[in-house]
């Protein structure tokens, strides 16, 4: 009977001379250690524009991207500020931003819509209604909250749009998505075939 799965061993003797080992089965032990070297990246979402030209570009990208966010952080602000002394003015505030909602809902139900996305620019309606809010705030009295809230909240929207460099999110439909994975796909079938010629 053949003996497949055996190894043979030597032991070690007293003769100084030991015939090597030809078993291709044995690891080779190499004389000199393994370093390991760790790199550790942090990765920032803020950091400083290079030139005042790169810095306007960052801040229209991201009062565009996170304008909602900003308007809400204004809003949240002013919403605080007025509770404890005018609430007239927070019924006002509630009231025109039920309105901005109810636009916002409207532009979801109908995203095909000409008239909505096409003819009333988003940043109109919501310039009208900034408008509205201020002189809501000034016939209720409230026009030094409103301003002392502008003038507190504007510049951290104003160093964060500055900051921010977040140009890593990208949001893709799925007909994009599907010609990415058709592009993936072909240039992965290309590299494929290319190794199969090679070997």
């Amino acid at each position: 009977m053949a003996n497949y799965a055996t190894t043979t061993t030597q032991r070690p003797s007293s003769n100084p001379q030991s015939l090597p080992i030809s078993d291709e089965n044995v690891p080779k032990i190499s004389p000199r250690r393994y370093h390991y070297t760790f790199s550790f990246n942090l990765s920032s979402p803020f950091n400083i524009p290079s030139t005042p030209e790169s810095a306007a570009v960052r801040i229209i990208k991201n009062l565009e991207k996170f304008s909602l966010y900003y308007a809400v952080f204004v809003w949240t602000v002013l919403f605080i500020v007025l509770i404890p002394a005018r609430k007239v003015s927070v019924v006002y505030l509630v009231g025109t931003t039920e309105v901005a909602f109810l636009y916002y809902l409207l532009l979801r139900a109908l995203p095909d819509s000409f008239l909505l996305n096409k003819i009333i620019d988003r940043r109109i309606v919501m310039f009208v209604l900034f408008v509205i809010i201020a002189v809501e705030m000034i016939l209720t009295k409230a026009a030094v909250h409103f301003f002392v809230v502008l003038a507190s909240t504007v510049p951290i929207v104003a160093v964060h749009a500055v900051l921010s460099k977040r140009d890593d999110v990208v949001v893709v439909s799925e007909k994009e998505a599907a010609e990415i994975a058709l592009l993936v796909q072909e240039k992965l079938g290309d590299d494929v075939s290319l190794s199969e010629n090679l070997v």
